[in-house]
Parts: structure tokens; C-alpha cells; sequence
């Protein structure tokens, strides 16, 4: 299999991608980012499950480049 090459500009996009979703789901974990007509509770479980989705997502990116 072919070695991958390196794209800095593929990686950067990624990275402000993880970037901002983690910050979205902080921000939801925080109460600071509300979501209209959704009670607060179920909007902190759903930023807790961007911020696990998107660190999984990272170690997953991380594996497969590296394999």
C-alpha cells in the first residue's frame, strides 16, 4: 500500500472542524450556547455527545494515519 502524503491544508480544515465542534459542545455543555424550545438538560447530553463523538473521532483519524 502506498505511503499517504501529508496535505497541511486537508489537516488544517480538519482541525478547525474538531476545533469548532468542540467548542459547539462546550458551549452546550455550559448552558452558553441554548437551543431554542429544547429543555437545558437534554441540550447538555447532546453536547456531551458531540464532545465524545468528536475525541473519537480524532483518535480514530489518528490510528488510520498512522497505520
Amino acid at each position: 500500500m502506498a505511503k499517504k502524503k501529508f496535505n497541511l491544508l486537508g489537516f488544517l480544515m480538519w482541525l478547525v472542524g474538531v476545533l469548532v465542534a468542540l467548542a459547539v459542545g462546550f458551549g452546550m455543555i455550559d448552558g452558553t450556547l441554548p437551543v431554542r424550545y429544547i429543555h437545558p438538560s437534554i441540550t447538555m447530553v447532546a453536547g456531551w455527545i458531540v464532545v465524545i463523538v468528536t475525541i473519537v473521532g480524532v483518535i480514530l483519524a489518528i490510528l488510520d494515519y498512522f497505520k
